[in-house]
């Protein structure tokens, strides 16, 4: 088995940073590259899951507008897990953040939700003054 796990939550004033951290973990986890897609999620009250980032294995990213300039994510191949950098926090960023990793390598990232393999429980994030 192959566990996603997320770190790294808490509560921030608007304008504050956090850094979210997943880790894989398990019977199931390789030594080898075991994600060719891994990406962070997140989910407001009352809201749909949306895309915040991804990142391939071969180091190409994308972001939501939202967070576009404000957050970065990277991803360690060696290590298989992947980092959020969230800077200049915004009350519109308070959720449940979850990292989720797809085996397979795609032409494109942009895959939808249904194409990753494994997710986490998910890390509360809030934003508040």
């Amino acid at each position: 088995q192959v566990q996603l796990v997320e770190s790294g939550g808490g509560l921030v004033q608007p304008g504050g940073s956090l850094t979210l951290s997943c880790v894989t973990s398990g019977s199931g986890v390789s030594s080898g590259v075991m994600f060719g897609v891994m990406a962070w999620y997140r989910q407001a009250p009352g809201k749909q899951r949306e895309l915040v980032a991804r990142i391939s294995s071969g180091g190409t990213k994308n972001y939501a507008d939202s967070v576009e300039g404000r957050f970065t994510i990277s991803m360690d191949n060696r290590k298989n897990t992947a980092t959020l950098q969230m800077d200049n926090l915004q009350l519109g960023d308070t959720a449940v953040y979850y990292c989720a990793g797809s085996r397979r390598r795609y032409p494109s990232l942009r895959i939808p939700a249904s194409a990753y393999d494994y997710w986490g429980q998910g890390t509360q994030v809030t934003v508040s003054s």
